[in-house]
């Protein structure tokens, strides 16, 4: 398939910059998996399309403050250092900018001198590997002098830094938010829950991978980053019991997605626990083993998000949908609005 499959039309101003005071006053898109019919709700409505015995899977992963802002000790240039994955004892792969300033052995200073880094190592496109030395506790180190990594199409400063993070994050790891899963609070998780639906949490550290983009004309020909996933016994055997049970498996985010599919592609389509690094690129023609439906935001033209979100659902129905949502001013990417791709046979509340 061809990268230009997958393209529309989105004016600048529909890509949201800051997040809405309550998080789930967010409008909902809902499409129909089967027959691509759209309804525009708001996010609470969601209730109305779970099901008792159905299974609600969210990404617990938590957003690390990993933009780190310091000063090269050699020269006083400026260096900003972006965390990506700690390789242990206290070694980090990073991105590093401006790159070239930064060569092996270059130590850089943060928070006058709180935090050090010395580079170890160099890779392409701004990668760096640096070894920190710090007193104390890095992570509480890290939440003095971090900020959060938005991603690159938003320009507006966060201020609170918690609205870039889920209700139920947990896991520390990740370079950025699962960002479907910022629509959730604990009063809206809870009325879930009454309504019979098992909420189970699983881990996908998100990469920085996620905003790359796709480089290539035929897309059978794009490598995926690697993402660490973290499923545990409990959460498998509860996705595993609402199977057997008939109900169904809705995904809260890509990562969900991508973490359930992996396991399930792995082991016959058995969700088992498991933990390791995922590459999995879902595209149109890839058949789903482990979800029946998705709560996504809204993605960007020719990524690999909207490749996946194509795949669970017909792709014209998809960018049919995505003219609907332009042509209805909804808002995109991390902290717009939400789809909910549903189901075969949900019908939902009628007005």
């Amino acid at each position: 398939m061809n990268i230009e499959d997958f393209d529309f039309d989105l004016p600048e101003e529909l890509i949201a910059q800051t997040p809405l005071k309550d998080r789930t006053g967010s409008r909902l898109m809902v499409v129909d998996r089967e027959t691509g019919e759209v309804e525009d709700r708001q996010f609470p409505d969601i209730l109305d399309y779970l099901e008792a015995g159905d299974c609600l899977v969210l990404n617990d992963t938590k957003v690390l403050p990993a933009r780190l802002l310091g000063t090269k000790e050699e020269t006083g240039a400026t260096i900003e250092v972006l965390l990506l994955t700690d390789k242990g004892d206290d070694e980090w792969e990073t991105l590093a900018k401006p790159a070239k300033r930064v060569k092996p052995g270059t130590v850089v200073t943060f928070g006058d001198g709180l935090l050090k880094a010395v580079c170890t190592g160099v890779s392409d496109h701004g990668g760096r590997t640096f070894k920190f030395q710090y007193d104390g506790i890095f992570y509480e180190v890290l939440d003095r002098l971090g900020e959060m990594p938005l991603p690159p199409y938003i320009h507006e400063k966060l201020d609170d830094q918690d609205r870039y993070q889920t209700v139920f994050a947990k896991e520390r790891g990740s370079a950025a938010a699962p960002t479907a899963g910022l629509h959730f609070t604990e009063e809206l998780l809870d009325r879930i829950r009454e309504k019979g639906v098992e909420i189970v949490f699983i881990t996908l550290h998100v990469g920085l991978g996620t905003f790359r983009p796709v480089s290539v004309d035929s897309i059978e020909e794009h490598e995926m980053h690697s993402e660490y996933y973290s499923v545990s016994e409990d959460a498998a055997s509860s996705i595993r019991r609402v199977k057997a049970a008939g109900g169904k498996v809705i995904a809260v985010g890509t990562t969900s997605t991508r973490t359930l599919e992996t396991i399930a592609s792995e082991h016959g389509g058995e969700i088992v626990a498991s933990g390791g690094w995922t590459s999995i690129f879902i595209y149109p023609g890839y058949p789903y083993k482990a979800i029946d439906g998705l709560i996504t935001n809204f993605h960007l033209p020719k990524s690999t998000l909207i490749m996946l979100v194509s795949a669970l659902a017909d792709r014209e129905a998809i960018l049919s949908a995505y003219r609907h949502a332009v042509d209805e001013r909804y808002r995109f990417f991390s902290f717009g609005d939400a789809m909910f791709i549903k189901p075969t046979n949900r019908k939902g509340r009628t007005e």
